[in-house]
């Protein structure tokens, strides 16, 4: 039920915490988008569903758009914020700050799938969807480059990638109701990606000799199907990898 001007008027006043505020907001206009249509849907809906003001809502967001996506903007900090830590294996890190992304979205389903159906009708939340993809594989990237410095950029760039399809892939299927699709199995699929590229426990990653060496073992790094496999995506990696150092 939609709150009333008197209870947005009291939520304004009171000031609520920032990230659950946000949280509260996003729930509710996706809640909309997937009942009534992200074009019928007005912001002034989305404020008195979420019990707020009008001048509220522009307070914290720029737009419709904005809103759809403004739980992964927390989510980004976040996992920015674990990966700031000391960690004596990066290459696990980055894996466990995946895992993260993928335990959020698992503790809201629901909201996943709100915003699954919403994307999928709607062209340019599909093109936003990507870049705030892309954002989360840079996030890893720029990580890795700075806590293993002596790894050549490419094989980075591809673990990230790799990394970041898989997390997807089982991410979806997670949303779509595939039993499957846990965060086990992430773990699993993860741990296996790690050792397609030598950076899982008992292994060494091989060492940066130069841009010489980094032009012989670079990597085509390629776009998979929808319903490809982790193990597939990790295979073909591997495949890649020792293409390269023959």
């Amino acid at each position: 039920m939609a709150l009333g001007p008197d209870s947005a008027r009291r939520i304004d006043a009171t000031g609520p915490d920032p990230a659950q505020f946000r949280v509260h907001v996003v729930t509710q206009a996706i809640r909309l988008f997937s009942e009534y249509g992200y074009e019928s849907t007005t912001v002034e809906q989305i404020a008195s569903a979420a019990g707020v003001s009008r001048r509220t809502f522009f307070r914290q967001f720029r737009s419709k758009e904005d809103v759809i996506f403004a739980d992964h903007e927390s989510l980004l900090e976040q996992v920015g914020h674990y990966l700031s830590g000391n960690f004596d294996d990066p290459w696990a890190a980055a894996a466990e700050a995946a895992e993260l992304v993928f335990g959020h979205f698992r503790d809201k389903r629901e909201l996943a799938v709100w915003r699954y159906r919403v994307v999928q009708r709607v062209p340019a939340l599909r093109e936003r969807e990507l870049v705030t993809t892309y954002r989360y594989e840079r996030l890893f990237t720029d990580y890795l480059r700075s806590a293993v410095p002596s790894e050549s950029g490419v094989r980075i760039v591809s673990f990230a990638a790799a990394m970041t399809a898989t997390h997807n892939f089982l991410l979806r299927a997670m949303i779509r109701g595939d039993e499957s699709a846990t965060a086990e199995e992430l773990r699993r699929a993860l741990l296996e990606v790690r050792r397609s590229f030598g950076v899982a426990p008992g292994q060494s990653a091989a060492p940066a000799v130069g841009p010489a060496r980094d032009a012989e073992r670079a990597i085509t790094v390629v776009t998979y199907p929808p319903g490809t496999s982790p193990a597939e995506v990790a295979r073909q990696v591997q495949a890649q990898l020792e293409a390269a150092s023959d």
